[in-house]
């Protein structure tokens, strides 16, 4: 198996606790079915909100779904004029024998125009 990067991206709906763990757990999952993905094999995930998102850390989200023995860091995004607001993005490391090109990123919400190339429509 190699390990491989997979990215994904939501928005939630306000500041609150309730929102950002919804939007990052609705993320997580998406990722995971989209590219057939067993928690076993995620070594790590680092999660990040755009600033206008600090009512609780996202990694929580992963903790609730059971993701007990994956690394977890949470961290802000660069802080960029007239970038997507209420934004949590996720840089998955997986161990799996796919190729780049088979995995499938996924934006969700407010983020679906981050990236056109290699997105999963949710």
């Amino acid at each position: 198996m190699t390990v491989r990067g997979v990215r994904g991206a939501t928005t939630a709906d306000d500041n609150t606790r309730d929102a950002i763990l919804g939007a990052t757990k609705e993320m997580l999952q998406a990722l995971v079915d989209a590219n057939g993905v067993d928690v076993s094999d995620i070594a790590a995930a680092h999660i990040t909100t755009t600033a206008d998102l600090n009512a609780e850390f996202p990694a929580v989200a992963a903790r609730q779904m059971g993701w007990e023995y994956v690394a977890l860091m949470c961290g802000h995004e660069m802080d960029v004029p007239d970038a997507t607001g209420k934004c949590i993005r996720v840089l998955l490391l997986v161990n799996t024998d796919k190729a780049p090109e088979e995995l499938e990123f996924v934006y969700l919400k407010g983020a679906k125009d981050l990236r056109k190339r290699g997105t999963k429509d949710m």
